[in-house]
């Protein structure tokens, strides 16, 4: 029995430090998963509280793993466990059962798995915790006190500190569809091995006041425009497709006018992207740094573009700055957040490439890469 509780504190501990520290890489991707969930339970005017509660979560997760591993307060952490594995129990079979959301990111975005598999792999862990729970007297520290100790302050230092880096700087593994040398242009067309849902038209009718519901290919023997009144009709999916979406989804830019400008942006022999969620974070923070980069560019004849979900705010945001003529365009917010996990953050792009991407922290590592550029020629308006 104490092989088998040794080995299952070994696989619990392991992946608890494995998923804390594959979420830690990127906090906002948790949190924007939590904003999901309560969107589907109508808990409303809670997104201000998904980022620290991610943060939290991740930390623990690492915490209670390698606390496991090294025995320190079992009977305390088992309960915290136990606890924890019920709630993510729940959500991964909510997920599966309800399909929504679609995914419960378990794993972030570096380890995407199927609604499906994260219930299993609750319920088995579930299992495992259950087991630790009641043989924790077999579970003893192999360590002396004060180094255990040691040990677990170092791991909450680091659970805390990794997460406060990626937030300011970027995940430090990037598995969105914007990272580095993928071409945007190209994560916007479906993929080639996609297959489309199956569907039937479906037809909603008022039948003397009963509705009543049948397809194109089987109208009833009986209908007639007297008797039969159209509610509705609708695509009904008879056989869900597999990977019939796009990487990169809501990525379309438009100015002034609303005319769409993503082809022109994503064309460019070079350009420089500064996305800016809104303005939450003062322009005089990043100002200095980015008129730099800006009358740099404009020198090489490379265009930068603001992208932002807050459009009637920039003008004034940028006003009186050395980039107060910059073309301004909007787009999705969650097409932002999704491309900026900082914000503002930068991009290089060549055609549509990202060369590079920094947060607004590391403004001048893009003026780095600009300076050795040629001069290009002038780039047309849009």
């Amino acid at each position: 029995m104490k092989i088998m509780v040794t080995i299952a504190r070994i696989i619990v501990g392991l992946l608890f430090i494995f998923s804390g520290l594959v979420k830690a890489n990127d906090p906002l991707g948790l949190s924007y998963k939590m904003q999901e969930f309560f969107e589907v339970w109508g808990w409303h005017g809670l997104d201000s509280l998904t980022l620290p509660m991610a943060v939290v979560m991740n930390a623990f997760e690492i915490i209670a793993g390698a606390a496991l591993l090294l025995g320190w307060r079992i009977r305390l952490f088992n309960w915290l466990l136990l606890l924890l594995i019920i709630f993510f129990t729940f959500l991964t079979g909510y997920t599966y059962f309800t399909g929504k959301p679609t995914n419960c990111g378990c794993f972030g975005d570096c380890l995407p798995i199927s609604s499906g598999t994260s219930f299993l792999k609750d319920v088995v862990l579930l299992v495992l915790i259950a087991l630790l729970f009641r043989k924790q007297k077999l579970i003893k520290p192999f360590l002396p006190a004060w180094l255990n100790v040691t040990k677990m302050a170092a791991v909450t230092i680091l659970a805390v500190g990794f997460q406060w880096y990626t937030l300011h700087y970027l995940p430090v593994v990037d598995c969105l569809p914007y990272k580095v040398n993928n071409n945007i242009a190209e994560k916007l067309k479906m993929p080639k091995d996609a297959v489309p849902d199956s569907t039937v038209i479906t037809f909603v009718y008022d039948k003397k006041g009963e509705r009543v519901e049948f397809t194109a290919d089987k109208f009833p023997s009986d209908f007639n425009a007297t008797d039969y009144k159209l509610i509705k009709r609708y695509d009904r999916v008879v056989k869900k497709g597999k990977n019939n979406e796009p990487p990169i989804k809501g990525f379309v830019l438009s100015g002034p006018t609303d005319i769409d400008s993503t082809n022109f942006v994503l064309t460019q022999p070079y350009a420089v992207l500064l996305f800016c969620e809104d303005f939450s974070v003062p322009v005089s923070r990043w100002q200095k740094k980015f008129e730099a980069l800006y009358n740099t560019a404009k020198q090489k004849n490379i265009p930068c573009f603001m992208i932002t979900a807050a459009p009637s705010q920039a003008p004034k945001a940028i006003a009186g700055t050395a980039f107060a003529d910059m073309p301004i365009f909007k787009c999705d917010y969650k097409a932002i957040v999704t491309a900026a996990r900082t914000n503002p953050c930068i991009y290089l792009l060549q055609q549509g490439t990202v060369l590079d991407k920094y947060s607004y922290h590391q403004m001048n590592k893009i003026l780095e890469r600009i300076r050795p550029l040629p001069v290009q020629s002038a780039p047309a308006n849009p």
